[in-house]
């Protein structure tokens, strides 16, 4: 009995112990996060931001971003620590050492006439007949009468002195750190330890393994559900606009689910009204464009009106059920975006090719949506190519400023970014009638906006040139900077209802062939993993080129300084194709702002392979030309380029007799020009 109790008394002690192992050095790399973040804002400081109330301080936003269910636990397993502790060292029976002379109030060695005398006075005090107390009884039995044995008897007494026990030696003794009730295996306890045994031990691993199998059988790792990706692989074309690429979107499973109410007819019916006309429909048949609108699937046609409400900046004439169904659709897109977006890119030739088209159609949805602009605001006026849309991100702007500062010559955000500060001052509060804390309000969104350029580099690991069906390795360093110098920062989004971080895509692509040869995800918002992941490559790359230890040690060292100035490292491989010269396009793309993408050209010359390994050509960066063919094959690919960004859907067949034609007029054989390989492929 004595054991069992012992046992159970360790039992707080195995719980405390294996709660502390896993929750004080997670504590302690939480609390060095914590403490390594940056003091200054990341987020936009104008005053549109401000009043949306995503970055307000406020005690309830600081409760609420405090009370994630990993702070919740958190506090949870210190609170029962605590509680164990102060069981363990106050309430808990500690196991007490026995001490004969302690027990009878005796020094060690004291005589056996002074041992009996404190025998007698103790008996007077705790023996049966003189205490009826059941706790003085079990004292004097257990105890005072075990030490006066054990000191009398001269067998125990030697025993004691010798080995610290009236029994002797005392042999090594193992427990059970288990509560005494599940110890005692005799009548309902064992049915007890049993169901414990069989409930932690089977049945909670199957549980768990349940709820994880029946969650990954029907979303993926980003959350997105299986029935999502197979709609969008289906309906995902070569060629699609903005606009179609919105058809695509809507069609996701988790926008099906959306409650269809009866009381949302009435709304849905005005929200139609005033977003009518950005819904592409024929105004010559506008009676059969709105009844075939709304003769598609109820969740279809109310998903769609509520992100035009969006894009239109509608929003507030929703109910408050809109408003709920409104936050919901609109926080989800960023997620489906990017599925999307890996749909568009997805190997779908022999090379392994992706589509150009329609990759550029979904960030551009992406853009619109984050910065809620209308996809109508994106079409060619006068000297810009992406038209109003971008000036529409930017505070306080609308289509009556924006006609006003088109007559001071200044066509593009870029021109409009690239003016001195006084004369931007200057135009806003004399042409766009600009308060002074309008203008310090642009003037933040400006300083926010990003700056990217890229270096391009494509060979063959070890070799000269590039012969056909070599492995070509891709190095691109992302540069960014921003005119307030932050590089990790979220974007300017006050219409947008929740945090969006801005993410960056790499694709290099070749605009003839609508082919995506190399497309990869980029952010700047993790410095850590891009350090990590840059000196992995560079000292992959450094040990396949055969470089010693020094250099390679040095090649990192530059990695990781040109990560921390506000670069990130793509790299990419491909196969190298036929035999010819490939005018490409490297794209940077923001899922976020409107007119911050770059493009670079990147020329390369691929070249007939040989027995004896000959190795000849060059991989250039930028529109670097070889001899005046090549010019003229490069000025035709620019007139083609400009139908590209103007007309998404054009038909890609007349595309390619298009350019047969032209180079036939030349005197050109079909198979010379840029990219007809990949074009004999896709047919």
């Amino acid at each position: 009995m004595a054991a069992s109790e012992e046992n159970s008394g360790l039992f707080p002690i195995f719980v405390l112990t294996m709660i502390a192992l896993p929750l004080v050095p997670y504590t302690i790399m939480k609390l060095c996060r914590a403490a390594s973040k940056k003091v200054k804002s990341i987020n936009c400081q104008c005053d549109v931001c401000s009043r949306s109330g995503k970055y307000r301080k406020s005690i309830f936003k600081k409760i609420s971003n405090f009370s994630t269910w990993s702070n919740l636990t958190l506090v949870l397993l210190w609170i029962i620590m605590g509680v164990l502790v102060y069981y363990i060292k106050n309430i808990n029976r500690e196991i007490q050492v026995f001490e004969p002379f302690n027990i009878l109030g005796l020094q060690p060695g004291a005589s056996d006439s002074e041992i009996k005398k404190a025998y007698r006075r103790l008996s007077i005090q705790y023996h049966p007949d003189k205490n009826p107390d059941p706790a003085a009884h079990k004292y004097f039995v257990e105890s005072i009468a075990k030490a006066y044995q054990a000191l009398t008897d001269p067998i125990s007494r030697e025993n004691f002195e010798k080995y610290g026990h009236p029994d002797g030696r005392q042999g090594f003794q193992m427990g059970i750190a288990l509560p005494q009730f599940l110890l005692n295996i005799e009548g309902a306890s064992g049915g007890i330890l049993l169901l414990w045994i069989v409930g932690v031990c089977i049945l909670l691993p199957l549980v768990v393994a349940v709820v994880y199998l029946s969650k990954s059988s029907k979303y993926t790792g980003n959350n997105v559900m299986h029935q999502t990706l197979s709609a969008y692989y289906y309906f995902m074309k070569p060629s699609l606009a903005p606009s179609k690429v919105m058809d695509v979107l809507i069609k996701a499973a988790e926008y099906m689910e959306i409650p269809i109410r009866r009381s949302d007819g009435e709304p849905l019916q005005k929200l139609f009204v005033l977003v009518r006309s950005e819904l592409n429909l024929d105004l010559k048949n506008i009676k059969q464009e709105q009844a075939k609108f709304w003769k598609q699937h109820p969740a279809l046609v109310k998903t769609e009106l509520l992100i035009q409400a969006h894009l239109t900046r509608q929003t507030a004439t929703l109910t408050p059920e809109l408003q709920n169904d409104f936050k919901r659709v609109v926080e989800l897109a960023p997620r489906l975006i990017e599925e999307l977006m890996k749909m568009a890119v997805i190997p779908r030739t022999a090379q392994g090719h992706g589509w150009l088209r329609p990759a550029v159609g979904v960030v551009e949805l992406s853009q619109c949506i984050i910065q809620a602009v209308p996809l109508g605001a994106r079409k060619a006026t006068g000297g810009s190519s992406e038209g109003n849309a971008p000036f529409l991100q930017l505070p306080h702007f609308s289509e009556a400023v924006m006609k006003k500062i088109a007559r001071k010559k200044v066509k593009t955000v870029q021109e409009f970014r690239d003016m001195k500060i006084e004369d931007r001052a200057e135009l806003l509060s004399q042409t766009g009638g600009f308060s002074a804390a309008e203008i310090q309000d642009v003037e933040a969104v400006l300083d926010m906006m990003p700056s990217v350029t890229v270096e391009v580099t494509c060979g063959t690991e070890g070799e000269e040139g590039i012969q056909e069906g070599d492995i070509v390795t891709v190095q691109a360093w992302v540069t960014l900077k921003r005119a307030n110098g932050l590089i990790r920062a979220l974007p300017h989004t006050p219409y947008f209802p929740s945090h969006k971080e801005e993410n960056w895509w790499f694709l290099l692509a070749d605009q003839n062939s609508n082919n995506v040869w190399l497309s990869q995800k980029v952010s700047f918002m993790d410095e850590a993993s891009a350090v990590t992941a840059a000196s992995k490559a560079i000292e992959e790359t450094m040990e396949v080129s055969g470089a010693n230890p020094k250099e390679t040690n040095k090649a990192v060292r530059d990695a990781v300084d040109k990560v921390k100035s506000g670069s990130r490292l793509v790299m990419g491989k491909f196969q190298a194709p036929a035999e010819g010269n490939y005018n490409l396009t490297c794209y940077l793309l923001c899922d976020s702002w409107l007119g911050c993408d770059r493009k670079t050209g990147v020329k390369v010359k691929v070249v007939k392979r040989t027995r004896a390994g000959t190795r000849g050509g060059v991989t250039e960066e930028g529109p670097v030309l070889e001899d005046g063919a090549d010019e003229e094959e490069e000025i035709e690919e620019e007139e083609y380029d400009e139908d590209y960004e103007s007309e998404y859907s054009e038909d890609e067949e007349d595309n390619k007799q298009k350019i047969k034609k032209e180079n036939h007029a030349n005197g050109k054989a079909p198979a010379s020009s840029s990219g007809s390989g990949s074009d004999s492929d896709e047919e």
